[in-house]
């Protein structure tokens, strides 16, 4: 099912509707401010089992991110200390993944020998949206073609066609970009950008 939302002021009963899918534990897929993601409910283990499922890889193996509101729901699940924090404050919201140590509040599937997580928070209205109405993050992966080199599917459309059977819901908030986050990690205190993308460091 398509659903349409408009990205810069998302219609609040659109965002429910979406959110009541994610609350029974079902897949979505969603814009962001850097490449369309598939995320569902980090409180829901069986839905991330099933996210998973859908990318071919172990829950526990899996490279998932969590899409968080703002500074101040991530420092729920993720000690900051003050340089990180300032540099977060400069870049959020924005296209960057920011790998942190988790704290005890991490999703289950997180909580592994190293307890990293990757987090974002999107420049990005309807994926804010979602979260805060939600109110927990939302686990999520990019969508991209399985080609092997990494094409990012930008046209919403296209990406209901191919994906219909697989999740409950993609939400069509105008055409994506093609390019991913900047990962940049934080956990041995300098930052180290893993992955250049879209943001700038």
């Amino acid at each position: 099912m398509l659903l349409n939302i408009h990205p810069e002021t998302p219609d609040p009963k659109r965002i429910r509707q979406a959110v009541d899918v994610l609350k029974k534990g079902g897949l979505i897929i969603f814009p962001t401010d850097t490449v369309y993601s598939i995320g569902c409910d980090s409180g829901s283990s069986k839905a991330i089992d099933n996210l998973a499922r859908l990318k071919g890889v172990k829950p526990e193996k899996a490279k998932f991110s969590l899409i968080c509101y703002d500074l101040s729901h991530i420092s729920e699940y993720a000690r900051i200390d003050t340089p990180d924090y300032k540099l977060m404050k400069k870049h959020l919201p924005g296209p960057y993944t920011f790998i942190l140590n988790g704290s005890s509040n991490l999703p289950k599937i997180f909580r592994g020998k190293k307890k990293e997580v990757g987090i974002r928070v999107p420049n990005n209205n309807i994926a804010r949206e979602l979260v805060k109405e939600l109110g927990n993050p939302i686990v999520t992966t990019s969508v991209h073609d399985d080609d092997e080199i990494l094409e990012y599917t930008t046209d919403p459309e296209l990406i209901e066609e191919k994906y219909r059977n697989h999740v409950d819901l993609v939400i069509n908030g105008g055409f994506g970009n093609n390019e991913a986050s900047t990962v940049v990690n934080l956990v041995n205190g300098e930052p180290e950008i893993v992955r250049q993308g879209l943001g700038e460091i």
